[in-house]
């Protein structure tokens, strides 16, 4: 569906030189002479780049409907990353590939989003706050109690973060997907 740049809005996606990109910031802008134009940040959906871009005012630009679906994600076989829709309860494969870094955040049986763009999967994206056990980390040291000091520690996913000394292996951790800082443990 062709829109213009006045129906713009922050979030909106359209096609821009053949990619997928959501407005993250646009400005009307109308200057004392010449022409009106719109001053745009736009994110690549693919890359997560931010593009800037300027475009005549009233230019029309293709608008692309995204759709999130929410699936329990099943297992991993070696090749593919399974999941079901919870409603359906239809099974779905997908490539390791596809699933990216989401895939260090992905325990059995948590719930994920997936955002298509019509029938193309465009990205997956874990809860923002998973719980996931220590399964390595060096002992924390009696009297170790500088302020703020942390240790590295593997979770059960097999993605490593730095976690404060108090941690043990087999403590359950809450973390932040989105940075991959620790928050607390549960």
């Amino acid at each position: 569906m062709a829109i213009s740049t006045a129906d713009f809005k922050n979030g909106m996606c359209i096609e821009f030189n053949g990619k997928l990109c959501t407005i993250v910031e646009f400005q009307h802008v109308k200057p004392g002479k010449g022409s009106a134009f719109v001053r745009t940040k736009l994110r690549d959906i693919k890359t997560g780049r931010i593009i800037d871009n300027t475009f005549n005012a009233g230019v029309k630009v293709e608008s692309v409907r995204l759709e999130t679906k929410k699936l329990q994600y099943l297992y991993n076989d070696g090749a593919d990353f399974n999941f079901m829709d919870n409603d359906t309860f239809e099974q779905m494969a997908i490539s390791t590939e596809t699933v990216g870094d989401a895939a260090k955040w992905l325990k059995e049986n948590d719930e994920a989003s997936l955002l298509y763009a019509g029938d193309e999967l465009i990205s997956i994206e874990p809860q923002m706050f998973v719980e996931l056990e220590v399964t390595h980390t060096e002992p924390g040291f009696k009297g170790d109690t500088a302020t703020n000091t942390t240790k590295p520690a593997t979770l059960e996913t097999g993605v490593e973060v730095q976690v404060p000394t108090f941690v043990e292996i087999g403590d359950v951790l809450q973390i932040d997907t989105r940075d991959g800082r620790f928050i607390k443990r549960v």
